[in-house]
């Protein structure tokens, strides 16, 4: 996290758009199964639309070989959360936001308009858009609001993790399955 916090305030007439809980994205190689940091969240959107008939790998990245030590290490050191493989970029002028609660249960995901209105579902885009034609070509359809799955093995302690050891959901993938995470910092929560 960038060590930023964001305020609530009653009395702003200014919207409260909130700070993304998410400080790190990688993409796991399809090959040599390390993880490598991915340096913008468009380049990362870029890769997780695709991420089944396209699988990542290492050399993807410039100057990069599955015979580098990974970039990222999945551990508890920060909490992880994975991405639903496949959806769709996030329309241009549109910022998806994910925000981990704070018991850190989950993420909720939102949109931020390019006018700075915080969206929480498809019937609030789909007004949004209604109300303002000059978003022609874009549809509800094109937001997804589905929420990354919080890796309980890297929720700090302090939070408790659900369920017995043999029972806590960890990365599990078949064989040749590609990840996507977003990575959230442990301080930051909305």
């Amino acid at each position: 996290m960038d060590g930023r916090e964001t305020t609530k305030t009653s009395s702003s007439k200014k919207p409260n758009i909130g700070t993304s809980s998410i400080d790190v994205y990688a993409a796991q190689c399809a090959e040599c199964k390390k993880w490598r940091v991915i340096h913008s969240e468009e380049e990362f959107e870029e890769i997780r639309s695709k991420i089944s008939t396209q699988p990542f790998y290492c050399n993807k990245k410039s100057g990069v070989t599955c015979d580098d030590v990974a970039d990222i290490e999945y551990n508890a050191t920060r909490t992880w959360v994975i991405d639903k493989p496949d959806l769709p970029k996030t329309p241009e002028g549109f910022k998806r936001h994910l925000v981990v609660r704070k018991d850190y249960s989950k993420l909720d995901a939102y949109y931020i308009t390019p006018k700075g209105k915080r969206l929480r579902s498809q019937n609030q885009v789909a007004a949004f858009l209604k109300e303002n034609p000059m978003f022609e070509g874009i549809s509800a359809s094109d937001f997804d609001f589905a929420a990354p799955k919080v890796m309980e093995d890297t929720v700090p302690e302090i939070f408790g993790k659900k369920g017995s050891d043999s029972s806590r959901k960890k990365i599990k993938k078949k064989k040749n399955e590609d990840q996507s995470a977003v990575i959230t910092g442990k301080e930051d929560v909305e």
